[in-house]
């Protein structure tokens, strides 16, 4: 598929009544077994290519880099990919216009709870960087509300997860990224504000069953950095054992 058959197939599974899962890879490999699973579609994670490549999360990976693991990710796959673009590494309209140019479908931006206007505008720049290249790019975007709590009033977190999610949307946004855990008196509201399949959620320990996240009206569910510490938790565990005299396990497969 070209770019812009892969997003729109994108933007299709967004709106299915069915959940859209995207598990989260960081690089070719990851990609291709992930693929192979059974994914309709891929979500990479910025915080798992920077550890990849050696860098701490929070754009401190050059966004050369970042944009080239995408490329490479999206490579090694049919299906579309959405990429974690962090908050746009300072140019989010040209960020999301070289996104596109390497192939991605649809993207992840982030606010970081910069002042509303702010948030809203890069949204916009975005929108109008996807239209301007003809492709009907799916942008995620994500408000940190939750993660950024603190010990606020948990009401008016959700408010302001509400008004920004909504200023989001306004700007041309096709879905409202609001990761956290999330209780379902707080998933209703979110969906309630934003209107089904509007709504993308991270999973955690402890998060809603994703059979309960559909019948709710969310739209996506992924797992951020979580499977590359799934990845890295059995390995380290493998590592100990073996340094200890241990054996590889059966059922070993060769995924490359």
């Amino acid at each position: 598929m070209t770019v812009t058959e892969k997003a729109a197939e994108l933007l299709r599974l967004h709106s299915d009544p069915a959940l859209l899962v995207v598990v989260n890879v960081w690089d070719a490999i990851t990609a291709r077994v992930v693929a192979d699973a059974g994914s309709t579609a891929l979500a990479t994670a910025s915080h798992s290519i920077a550890a990849t490549l050696g860098y701490p999360d929070g754009e401190q990976i050059p966004r050369d880099l970042m944009i080239d693991m995408v490329g490479r990710i999206v490579a090694a796959v049919d299906i579309p990919v959405s990429a974690d673009l962090e908050s746009g590494y300072g140019d989010p309209g040209d960020t999301v216009r070289r996104a596109i140019g390497i192939g991605a479908a649809g993207a992840n931006l982030e606010d970081r709870m910069q002042p509303l206007a702010d948030s809203a505008a890069a949204v916009a720049a975005a929108v109008a960087a996807a239209g301007s290249e003809g492709v009907p790019f799916v942008l995620n975007a994500r408000t940190d509300a939750f993660l950024k709590a603190g010990d606020r009033d948990p009401a008016d977190v959700l408010a302001d997860a509400i008004e920004r999610g909504r200023a989001f949307l306004d700007e041309g946004a096709d879905c409202v990224f609001v990761p956290g855990r999330l209780d379902e008196p707080t998933v209703v509201s979110l969906v309630e504000s934003f209107g089904e399949r509007r709504l993308s959620v991270i999973h955690v320990p402890g998060s809603l069953p994703q059979a309960r996240l559909a019948e709710l009206g969310v739209a996506r569910v992924s797992f951020g950095p979580f499977t590359q510490r799934a990845a890295l938790t059995y390995l380290s565990d493998l590592a100990a054992d073996l340094l200890a005299g241990g054996a590889l396990p059966d059922g070993v497969r060769a995924l490359n």
